[in-house]
Order: structure tokens, then C-alpha cells, then sequence
């Protein structure tokens, strides 16, 4: 038998700040829901599994910070909040760890704050704000993780990816920090790939997390991208993702190179 449907009779719809949210009930499951903001599938969540996370970009993210994170009490500040997905992960992953999520929907905030498990202050402190500004709040050198997974509409705001951005990043963390961002491009990846090249202005190694085909161009969906001052361990990385329900292959080095045409 497959999969039942949502009723729409289920579907909620609430106003925020920026538009539109909806939350989706997942059929046959009481206690998932999907958030989605402004008509795109945001943020997955079931109540009392907060190591559960059904997207797979957000899977990739946590397999990754496993590998790189050098300390159980990580500093890790979230561009973009919606449902807080990864934040509870991290929370039930690392409990001794303190967490910021920024994000420009105010209302949104107070709604996920209402609806879901999340930790509270100081464990989780939801900020609303504009991501763009606010990381350049942050001490140099004071946050372990950065995690930028924001988007109007279905892109990432510019201001969220230009150059005055990652130098703030950079700066907000560590040496031995990590940046992590959800992009999201279509063939033939123009963005993803000036993105990229940015990224590498302000970073000493980058390198990029994604199904095969996307890179190849044969299908529209999430790339993460992985940028660090330190050298990342790839090899324990893309053992990682191979373990993962959506696996993913790690593109670096060379092939980077030539998938975003540096010489």
C-alpha cells in the first residue's frame, strides 16, 4: 500500500512577517510536520526525535559536523531558523552546546517557539534579525559553527552571499570554525558556482556535499557547501555521507576547480 496523503483539511496556514507559513502534517505520522515558508518546504520536524531529520542537506550537515567538530560544547550561530531543525539536532547531538538562530521573520520565531520542542535561552536563543547583520555581531573569533540556510522565495538573498558576508563569517569563527550553507541552484548552477569562488577568497578550503546527478547538472536541488580555515578531514567526511539514507559525494580540490572554471 502507499504512502497515505495529506488531507488538506490538515493543512494550517499562519501569517508571519514575510508572507505566508504552512504547516504540513506528514500522513500517517501524528507527530511530524513539514514547515514551509512563503510556498517552499522549509524546516522537517517531529516532535520528541529531534535527531531525526527527513531533508537531506540537513542529514549532510550533521554528518559532516560530526566529523569536524573538535569540542562536545560547540558555539554555533544559524543564518536562517524557520523550524530549527538542525538546531534541535545539535541540541540533542551536543546538549552542553549554545546556540543562536537569527532570522528576519519575527512572527515566524514566536510561532516555532509555540508549536515545537525546542530548547530554550541560552541552550537556544532565537534572534530576529537580518542574518547579514547580525553575524558581524559576534566576537571575532567566538563561534565553532555557522550555519547559513536562509532563502526568499526559493534563493538565497544576495546580502547573505556576497563578499562582506563571508569576510564577517570568517571572522566570527575560529580557527578551527565551520562554515556550512544550504544552497540551493538550478542547472546550469551559475550562482552556486560564484558562490563558491567567493567563498574561496575568505576560506582557506572549501568544498561541496550533493548527489551526483546535481552536480551534473541533471537535477534541481540542495548543495552544501563546506568552508573551513583549517583542513576538513574529506576522507572521514565522505565516509560519512555514504553512510547517510541520501548519500552524497564530496567535490574538492581539483574537480572543484574545474566545476566552477578557476584556473
Amino acid at each position: 500500500m502507499g504512502r497515505k496523503r495529506t488531507r488538506t483539511q490538515d493543512i494550517r496556514e499562519f501569517d508571519i512577517d514575510t508572507g505566508t507559513a504552512r504547516l504540513e502534517p506528514v500522513a500517517g505520522e501524528p507527530n511530524s510536520w513539514v514547515l514551509w515558508v512563503n510556498g517552499v518546504p522549509s524546516s522537517p520536524v517531529t516532535i520528541g526525535e529531534p535527531t531525526r531529520l527527513d531533508f537531506e542537506y540537513l542529514d549532510w550537515m550533521s554528518r559532516i559536523l560530526e566529523v569536524q567538530l573538535g569540542t562536545d560544547h560547540p558555539r554555533m550561530v544559524h543564518i536562517g531558523a524557520a523550524a530549527c531543525a538542525l538546531p534541535r539536532w545539535a541540541a540533542a547531538r551536543y546538549p552542553q552546546a549554545r546556540q543562536t538562530a537569527v532570522d528576519i521573520d519575527a512572527k515566524l520565531l514566536t510561532l516555532v517557539r509555540e508549536w515545537f520542542d525546542l530548547p530554550r535561552a541560552p541552550r537556544l536563543a532565537l534572534r530576529p534579525g537580518d542574518g547579514a547583520a547580525e553575524i558581524a555581531t559576534f566576537a571575532p573569533g567566538s563561534l565553532d559553527v555557522v550555519v547559513r540556510d536562509a532563502f526568499a522565495g526559493d534563493t538565497t538573498p544576495p546580502a547573505l552571499a556576497d563578499d562582506a558576508f563571508f569576510s564577517a563569517c570568517a571572522r566570527a569563527l575560529k580557527p578551527t570554525g565551520v562554515y556550512l550553507a544550504n544552497i540551493a541552484d538550478r542547472p546550469p548552477h551559475d550562482a552556486l558556482r560564484s558562490e563558491v569562488l567567493r567563498m574561496r577568497s575568505r576560506f582557506t578550503h572549501v568544498a561541496l556535499a550533493a548527489d551526483p546527478g546535481q552536480i551534473r547538472g541533471r537535477r534541481w536541488g540542495n548543495v552544501v557547501a563546506l568552508a573551513t580555515m583549517e583542513e576538513p578531514d574529506l576522507i572521514a567526511i565522505a565516509k560519512a555521507l555514504r553512510r547517510g539514507p541520501a548519500q552524497a559525494a564530496v567535490l574538492t580540490g581539483g574537480d572543484l576547480d574545474r566545476y566552477c572554471g578557476a584556473n
